[in-house]
């Protein structure tokens, strides 16, 4: 008897599937091919090709939060975490998109698709960043301001360096300039003046 199908099992298939076919041509039929079920079987795994997709963009997403999640909790001051998270952050992405362009192409549209799943991703990172501003806040390193909307605010200013849609900008020979200018404009903002 075989063993049971795990969920697992079947999105590493379908990366492997996506990876060969591509995101618009790959169907739930080419998945269950590789595997050597019939579809019906994924059906009760996953509801819908576009839930399939769905799981395959979250894990993915889940691969760029958890690493920084670890950070959170790092013994240090917030200033050095803050900025560890961030560089942390654009490291992961833009070596994601250096290794493997075509790979990451399809994961960036995979998750274009998946609107729920980018939305909990944000929230999961900028919650991530409001624990340690609000360390730094407790710490007398930022200014006491509204956490949540300080880290929203360190987000967004540096998505030039980590968002996927300016994954082009990245090799410009200026990018790390252009991105400690940027960091000290931000920090001029939060750092508690002595």
């Amino acid at each position: 008897m075989a063993e049971p199908l795990t969920r697992e099992q079947i999105l590493d298939t379908t990366e492997q599937v996506l990876r060969r076919f591509g995101l618009d041509k790959t169907s739930v039929v080419d998945v269950a091919r590789a595997l050597g079920v019939s579809h019906g079987t994924l059906y009760r795994h996953f509801a819908s090709k576009a839930a399939l997709k769905e799981a395959v963009a979250e894990r993915w997403l889940h691969e760029v939060s958890t690493p920084l999640g670890k950070m959170v909790d790092e013994e240090g001051s917030a200033f050095d975490k803050v900025r560890s998270w961030i560089e942390r952050l654009i490291h992961i992405k833009q070596s994601k998109a250096k290794e493997d362009p075509e790979l990451f192409a399809m994961y960036n549209a995979l998750a274009e698709e998946s609107v729920e799943a980018i939305t909990a991703h944000i929230h999961e990172l900028i919650a991530q960043l409001t624990k340690i501003v609000e360390e730094g806040i407790q710490g007398g390193e930022f200014q006491k301001r509204n956490a949540h909307e300080q880290a929203a605010a360190l987000f967004f200013a540096t998505a030039r360096f980590h968002h996927p849609a300016l994954a082009k900008e990245w090799t410009s020979p200026h990018i790390k300039q252009e991105f400690e200018h940027v960091w000290s404009l931000i920090m001029s903002g939060l750092v508690k003046e002595s």
